[in-house]
């Protein structure tokens, strides 16, 4: 491939991720910011919820200075509270999108101009089709809000049914078309799709991106392990590589070359590539540091493959 990735796309990172520390909303996140808006690599970083007003000034101010593309996951606030936007009890949801909305608050407040969140559990089989009815009033509601805050782009992320979040949402095939039926009240949201959850969702890249060539604004790269019993097994997003990961150069170079085929990428194109890695400590560089030099190497060396 001519040129370097950044030509072709913005290349991102989940900051909450990397630097698992600062994803309760405290701890040194001014400080972790800065190593990534620093960093000539990335144009884009996305944001968890921080607790403390000033310090969301302080970091709106060092992202913006970056010329940073800034979005902002609600999954964290999610996942800690047991949210169910889609729950078929009525008060549950409305406590879910209640909570939501905060970050939602948050995100304003760092100058993000795109929101992230997940869908809630899935109920099973029989209120399936209940449960996709509720999370679609649930999104209505959060996109009209996060609208109203100046914020004109909304992702809702795919995840895993059956082995770690057991979210609703889900299936490719399922989530296109919710995707679609919201876009026509909401031209602003999409679907985050990420090469972490593709094993799975026991999903292909050809299964995930041609589908969602109409839907997808947004693109994560990162890892998992399907080993049973593996001290990572699951979504924990371990660096690239890892013993008992599933992705590598070689996944990397197949999500990417499907990311191209659709239009996603390309020359020019400012769409973001997101890394979301972690670091588990199971090793002397499987560190911040380490898994965010491990990730800008394999996304290096997926490129020269392209």
């Amino acid at each position: 491939m001519q040129g370097k990735p950044q030509d072709w796309m913005t290349v991102g990172i989940v900051h909450f991720m990397a630097f698992p520390q600062t994803m309760g909303g405290s701890g040194p996140i001014p400080e972790t910011v800065r190593v990534i808006a620093e960093d000539p690599f990335f144009g884009a970083i996305e944001l968890g919820p921080i607790n403390d007003a000033a310090v969301r000034r302080e970091v709106r101010d060092v992202v913006r200075s970056a010329h940073m593309q800034v979005g902002f996951g609600c999954q964290p606030i999610e996942l800690a509270n047991k949210l169910d936007p889609n729950s078929l009890d009525e008060s549950t949801r409305q406590a879910a999108v209640a909570k939501i909305k905060e970050g939602i608050d948050m995100a304003a407040d760092v100058g993000a101009t795109r929101v992230a969140m997940l869908s809630g559990p899935d109920p099973g089989d029989a209120k399936r089709q209940q449960a996709y009815e509720a999370l679609a009033r649930s999104l209505d509601e959060l996109i009209s809000y996060a609208e109203s805050k100046g914020i004109n782009s909304f992702a809702l992320e795919t995840f895993d049914r059956t082995i770690d979040k057991k979210s609703l949402v889900g299936p490719t095939s399922e989530a296109v078309p919710l995707a679609k039926r919201v876009r026509e009240k909401h031209p602003g949201f999409g679907l985050m799709l990420d090469l972490s959850h593709l094993p799975l969702q026991f999903e292909t890249v050809e299964q995930m991106l041609p589908p969602s060539k109409d839907v997808i604004i947004h693109a994560h790269i990162g890892n998992c392990v399907l080993t049973q019993g593996h001290k990572l097994y699951g979504d924990l997003h371990p660096h690239f590589g890892c013993e008992g990961g599933v992705n590598d150069v070689p996944e990397v170079v197949g999500f990417l070359r499907g990311l191209q085929e659709i239009g996603y990428i390309g020359p020019g194109k400012r769409n973001i590539v997101a890394f979301e890695v972690r670091p588990h400590n199971v090793h002397d560089k499987d560190t911040s540091e380490g898994v965010i030099a491990n990730a800008k190497e394999t996304l290096t060396k997926a490129w020269a493959q392209l």
